[in-house]
């Protein structure tokens, strides 16, 4: 049986009322990256402190200007962020190893608020350590 003109208007209405309040796209956390740089010398990390807010989107830009293999040791805080290059991950999921001369971006989104700790696994004996907070 067909809808009477005034069913029609009224299932339209109905219809346009739901499609107004679904967003017409959902945000997408990737959209608005923020960089963030680290020198790797040997041994130190510059900076030597990170400071991330909690489901911002990074683009974490690790560059190895030191003349040894370094590694960027944050099992904590690699664990709890959700990383969308998970092919760059070293150790379990633990590490980024980024060589001699060369530089590694990796994308992530920052975890819960917390304090993390921030080593080379090779080189943390010789002082190369650092932190993470995320706000």
């Amino acid at each position: 049986m067909p809808a009477t003109p005034c069913a029609e208007r009224l299932l339209r209405a109905s219809l346009f009322g739901i499609l107004l309040a679904v967003p017409s796209h959902a945000a997408d956390p990737w959209s608005h990256v923020q960089p963030i740089t680290v020198v790797m010398v040997d041994d130190r990390f510059e900076p030597d402190h990170l400071t991330f807010q909690q489901g911002q989107a990074y683009e974490l830009r690790l560059e190895n200007h030191g003349k040894d293999m370094h590694e960027f040791t944050a099992p904590a805080f690699l664990k709890a962020a959700t990383i969308k290059d998970k092919h760059l991950l070293a150790s379990g999921g633990t590490d980024i190893v980024v060589q001699s001369g060369k530089s590694v971006r990796i994308s992530l989104i920052a975890p819960a608020k917390g304090h993390y700790d921030l080593t080379c696994a090779d080189h943390d004996w010789d002082g190369m350590v650092g932190s993470i907070t995320v706000n």
